[in-house]
């Protein structure tokens, strides 16, 4: 059986072209300022995404300063390793965290090898300190749980058949 066919990898994001991270602006206007240290990310989405272009650019240094367990260490570059073939970055959220200085971001990175296409499919916690937003940590990965059943609301009947409502039987 043959191989599925590769999916080419992103190409060393350049000045006019559009950027890696798929917001559809072009590179200079969207993550290239975050990399060059010129204007933090506004966003935890604008900082989730520069650092998938900072994946495609192997850019290491950056990876290494907008995460939260490196940041406050020096940098050392790392010998090189066999670069990913990032071919997209798709952003199914971005939400709020229980701060306003803490969010979500649920994404999908797409990479290429000889056997095709795949996928790492994550949400990401984000803090910002000092006006900046960081990694943290991955809080999930692979796609969201589905919910069987719909959530029960305070007043609908108890599921358990006690004919109360809700609130006022196992959602007390």
């Amino acid at each position: 059986m043959a191989n599925p066919p590769t999916v080419p990898p992103l190409s060393i994001p350049q000045r006019g072209q559009p950027c890696p991270c798929g917001s559809g602006q072009p590179f200079e206007a969207c993550c290239e300022p975050a990399l060059k240290g010129v204007r933090p990310a506004p966003t935890a989405e604008a900082l989730m995404r520069s650092r998938f272009t900072a994946h495609v650019a192997d850019n290491q240094a950056y990876l290494h300063r907008t995460y939260k367990g490196t940041a406050s260490t020096p940098f050392v570059a790392e010998p090189d390793e066999t670069p990913i073939g990032w071919t997209r970055l798709v952003v199914h959220t971005h939400e709020p965290g229980a701060t306003p200085d803490q969010a979500f971001v649920d994404f999908t990175a797409y990479f290429s090898d000889e056997n095709g296409e795949h996928a790492i499919h994550e949400k990401s916690a984000f803090e910002r300190s000092s006006g900046q937003w960081i990694y943290t940590k991955a809080v999930r990965t692979g796609p969201a749980p589905v919910r069987a059943a719909p959530k029960v609301g305070r007043n609908d009947p108890c599921p358990c058949g006690s004919g109360k409502k809700y609130k006022h039987c196992h959602g007390a």
